[in-house]
């Protein structure tokens, strides 16, 4: 199977961005309505920021509802806004985080 591409970023076989660096908001409002979420609202972007700046700042899988809590989020809020969180995962441009961490997203 060839992996996606959007805007000249190509996906891995699962849908995760190689390299966050090429990520947008833009980019992640396309990915939402290409998995057929819709329209990305401010609340979730919001929350895609924060889990990039987690990942950013940690250099590895943050815990979800502690990104929900340093955002000023209901610790839920990752349940709340988006259908899963290899999704929110997914949408936040981070890369694969390997066959362990999906297991726990």
């Amino acid at each position: 199977m060839t992996p996606p591409i959007l805007n000249n970023m190509t996906f891995d076989a699962d849908g995760f961005m190689p390299d966050m660096d090429g990520w947008s908001v833009e980019m992640a409002r396309r990915l939402a309505s290409m998995d057929g979420l819709g329209v990305l609202d401010d609340r979730q972007i919001a929350v895609l920021l924060h889990l990039r700046a987690s990942y950013r700042r940690l250099g590895a899988v943050p815990a979800l509802p502690h990104v929900c809590h340093l955002g000023g989020f209901e610790p839920d809020c990752m349940t709340r806004l988006f259908p899963s969180a290899r999704e929110v995962w997914r949408l936040a441009g981070l890369p694969n985080p390997g066959e362990e961490a999906k297991a726990y997203l």
